[in-house]
């Protein structure tokens, strides 16, 4: 496993990935080496931002990388506005964000899981989801 060229291209970026099984499973440590790679420039990636159209995110939380395979939001609440800036695109732009959200989503090993996440952690998460769904801010 080996960190991953940016993606920068646009219309790929607005492609929504497909779900993601254990044949992918190589994409989410290259994704996890390549935000180990950018550390300090992301606080997540999407692996189609490695040119790979499946759901898969790697984020920080605190020190750790978290890898969520398939991540769904199931709930959201306390709406508010945060400027974003994302490794794909140039600058920063507003995006509509919720202070506490909770996921469903796969582990590595294809385990079903849902955790509560708040703050920049949830933050970072729905810009990942985003990503997920072809969504750019």
């Amino acid at each position: 496993m080996t960190a991953q060229k940016i993606i920068h291209d646009q219309l790929f970026l607005r492609q929504k990935s497909t779900l993601a099984n254990k044949m992918d499973l190589p994409i989410a440590f290259d994704l996890r080496d390549t935000l180990v790679a950018n550390q300090g420039r992301a606080a997540g990636l999407a692996a189609n931002m490695i040119g790979q159209s499946k759901r898969i995110i790697a984020f920080y939380a605190g020190m750790l990388q978290l890898i969520m395979i398939n991540p769904q939001i199931i709930k959201r609440s306390g709406k508010y506005f945060a400027k974003e800036g994302c490794l794909s695109l140039s600058g920063e732009r507003q995006a509509l964000r919720y202070q506490r959200i909770t996921v469903t989503y796969q582990d590595l090993k294809l385990n079903k899981m849902t955790q509560e996440f708040t703050g920049f952690v949830a933050e970072t998460i729905q810009h990942e989801v985003d990503h997920c769904n072809g969504i750019l801010i």
